[in-house]
C-alpha cells in the first residue's frame, strides 16, 4: 500500500482516541505523510464535510475508537472504496478494532506498506425509502441509506402503545407480519450486535445473507429466519397513520416511516474494506474472547495445540 494520506477518525469526547489521534499524526507526518484528523460522534459527523471538500481521497482511515465509530466511518467511505483501519481507543467490546497496544509497534506502517496485512470485505445493507405514487403521487420521496450492521424498525416511542406492526415481503412475496417492538434485519457483521439481543444467529462474516429478526414479539410463531443475500426486502408498517415507525441504521435515527410508506432493502453494491493486521486472524477466537466463551477452556485448547504442533 502506498501511504500518501491518512485520515484519522477518532472517537469525541475521548481523551485517550485525543491523544492516540495526535501521536499517530505527528508520526505520520514524520514520515511524509499527510494526515487529516477529525473527530466523530452521533452529534458530530464529519464525513459529509470531509468528503466534499477533499481534494484528494486518502489512501487509509485510521480509526480510533469503538465499534460505533468503525460504524461511522464505513457507512461513509465505503462508496469511496476507503480501506479502513481500525484500533479500540475508549470503546466496549471492539468486535471490529484491533487492540490499542498494536498502535505502539514501531513497523506498523513499514507492514502496511508492504502489504503484510489481509483486507476483509465485509457485505453492506442498502435502504431505500419509498412512497406509495397511489396515495401521494405528487411526493417523490426517495432516499438511500447503508448500514454495515443493520437496518431495524422500532416502535416510536412518542405512540401510547410502544408496539407496531410489520409487514415483510422477500421477493415479492408476503412472507409474515410481525406485530411487537419492531423488527431488526442483519447482515452477518451485525449478527453479533442488537440480532443476536433479540435472540438472533451468529453468521460468520464470510456468510452473505440477511437475518431478519423480530423484536418482542407478540406471537411466538414469529422467529428468525435467514435469507440469502441477493434477497430483496420491503418492509411495510400497518395501521394508521399515526402510528409512525421509526428506521435506524448502525443504531443511528434515520427518519420516520407510516403507512403508506415503505422501506425496500437489498445488500448493498458496495462493501466495507477492514484492514487485518494478522492475514490468517480467527473470528472463533475473537468471539470466544469478546463473549467469553469457555473461559478458560477456550485459552487451555489454543495453549494445548500449539503444544501439540497444530
Amino acid at each position: 500500500m502506498n501511504i500518501d494520506l491518512v485520515w484519522i477518525i477518532y472517537k469525541s469526547n475521548s481523551q485517550p482516541a485525543e491523544q492516540e489521534a495526535l501521536s499517530c499524526s505527528n508520526y505520520l507526518q514524520s514520515l511524509g505523510v499527510k494526515v487529516t484528523a477529525v473527530e466523530s460522534s452521533l452529534e458530530s459527523n464529519p464525513f459529509p464535510i470531509l468528503l466534499k471538500e477533499a481534494t484528494q481521497l486518502p489512501n487509509l482511515a485510521v480509526v480510533l475508537g469503538g465499534d460505533g465509530t468503525v460504524l461511522g466511518a464505513a457507512r461513509h467511505l465505503s462508496r469511496h472504496k476507503i480501506p479502513i483501519l481500525s484500533f479500540n481507543v475508549g470503546g466496549n467490546l471492539g468486535f471490529l478494532t484491533h487492540d490499542r497496544q498494536l498502535l505502539k509497534d514501531k513497523k506498523l506502517w513499514d507492514k502496511l506498506e508492504k502489504d503484510q496485512y489481509a483486507l476483509q470485505s465485509r457485505m453492506m445493507l442498502q435502504g431505500q425509502l419509498e412512497v406509495n405514487k397511489n396515495i401521494d403521487p405528487e411526493n417523490k420521496k426517495e432516499d438511500l441509506f447503508w448500514a454495515l450492521n443493520d437496518i431495524y424498525f422500532h416502535s416510536y416511542r412518542d405512540e401510547v402503545s410502544p408496539t407496531c406492526s410489520l409487514q415483510l415481503e422477500i421477493d415479492g412475496e408476503a412472507v409474515d407480519i410481525y406485530k411487537g417492538d419492531g423488527l431488526i434485519l442483519s447482515t452477518p457483521t451485525g449478527s453479533t450486535a442488537y440480532a443476536m439481543g433479540a435472540g438472533g444467529p451468529i453468521l460468520h462474516p464470510g456468510v452473505e445473507a440477511i437475518v431478519v429478526s423480530p423484536i418482542c414479539p407478540m406471537s411466538l410463531s414469529s422467529r428468525t429466519i435467514v435469507v440469502p443475500a441477493g434477497s430483496t426486502l420491503i418492509i411495510k408498517p400497518l395501521g394508521s397513520k399515526n402510528r409512525k415507525v421509526k428506521i435506524w441504521q448502525d443504531g443511528v435515527g434515520k427518519s420516520l416511516i407510516q403507512e403508506g410508506e415503505r422501506c425496500l432493502i437489498q445488500k448493498a453494491r458496495h462493501s466495507a474494506l477492514l484492514i487485518l493486521l494478522e492475514q490468517s486472524s480467527s473470528y472463533f477466537r475473537t468471539l470466544a474472547q469478546k463473549l467469553h466463551w469457555a473461559g478458560s477452556l477456550v485459552n487451555d485448547s489454543i495453549e494445548q495445540s500449539r503444544h501439540n504442533g497444530f
